[in-house]
């Protein structure tokens, strides 16, 4: 409910600059004859909730993973992008309270036309239940948390968004081979295709002394669902002086296939979840420099009646780059 009321005032709020040109001014400045060298700084969440009605009155286990910050470097020129991508030794949380986790992330991007496509599979393994200790008693306040090394988070996503405004570019929005140069506003849909879920290799993802013994799912070795659905929204983009910043939202709904696995049994039920679509990007662009500040959410669900997990997969980036200048083209004087 707290999203949707968020959702609708930014939607309110913004509403009002949607701009559809009506002439031939375009509201941004692409630079696709320079070579751009750029470089990212950044790491990737996907920490996870399930509630259910555990024993020890326990309502809610939440799930974290040791963050690792990774470093990127690029160039753009004109249909040509390559982005090197690699992890930064050590871990930004103390291995004897998080552990050591295993992070996997790729993905690709581009536009076409009215459109814009991107797909990716993330994989964590590795997570610790926060504040065991207040159900487990070898636990205490110098390692509160419970070690889960085999369990695995995974979604692999294709989704694509569709902009009403013809000048909604998302070159100029992401902000490296150009930017935008006044405030510019559309309505979208996004249609996204969903694999993902966790499963506990060859245990309960419950621990042994939490599950209910009445309830199969409390057993449960794997969570996973394939969803379809669309979501729309709203997407703006501000610029003052040489600063920009572009929002994203939308909500929507999905049709989602979700099971769960035990041994060698599993079950099944097919149904509806809300998903969320939530961008944002800010930072500072000039001609021949840039750096952003880049945010990217992607929140999921699953809920089998009384047992609901959630998780969040997302992302924080600094970006910096330049944009070498065009070498001029030499004119000649004919005789």
């Amino acid at each position: 409910m707290k999203m949707r009321i968020v959702f609708l005032f930014l939607m309110i709020s913004i509403g009002s600059s949607y701009s559809q040109e009506t002439n031939d001014t375009i509201p941004y400045q692409l630079y696709k004859e320079r070579v751009v060298l750029f470089s990212d700084l950044g790491f990737n969440s996907a920490p996870f909730s399930i509630k259910d009605n555990y024993n020890e009155g326990v309502k809610k286990l939440k799930f974290k993973h040791n963050l690792q910050l990774t470093m990127g470097l690029g160039i753009k020129y004109k249909w040509f992008g390559l982005r090197i991508g690699f992890g930064i030794p050590g871990n930004l949380r103390p291995d004897s309270r998080f552990g050591k986790s295993q992070l996997f992330n790729i993905g690709t991007s581009f536009s076409l036309k009215k459109t814009f496509w991107d797909a990716e599979w993330r994989y964590n393994e590795g997570f610790v239940i926060v504040n065991a200790k207040n159900w487990n008693d070898t636990l205490n306040d110098l390692r509160p948390h419970l070690f889960r090394p085999n369990t695995i988070a995974h979604s692999l996503s294709i989704n694509g968004w569709y902009f009403r405004n013809d000048h909604f570019k998302m070159a100029a929005v992401f902000g490296k081979v150009g930017h935008y140069t006044k405030p510019e506003g559309t309505i979208y849909v996004k249609g996204t295709l969903n694999q993902f879920g966790i499963n506990n290799k060859w245990d309960a993802i419950t621990p042994e002394e939490l599950i209910d013994t009445t309830q199969s799912k409390s057993f449960a070795q794997s969570i996973n669902a394939l969803d379809l659905g669309v979501v729309p929204g709203y997407a703006y983009v501000g610029r003052i002086n040489n600063w920009q910043f572009s929002v994203f939202g939308g909500l929507g709904a999905v049709v989602q296939a979700k099971t769960y696995s035990f041994g060698t049994t599993t079950r099944g039920v097919l149904g509806l979840a809300p998903r969320i679509d939530l961008r944002l990007i800010a930072g500072y662009s000039k001609p021949d420099y840039f750096f952003w500040i880049v945010s990217d959410f992607d929140i999921k669900s699953i809920r089998f009646r009384e047992m609901r997990y959630n998780q969040i997969y997302y992302q924080w980036k600094l970006v910096g780059g330049i944009r070498l200048k065009e070498k001029k083209k030499e004119k000649r004087l004919k005789d």
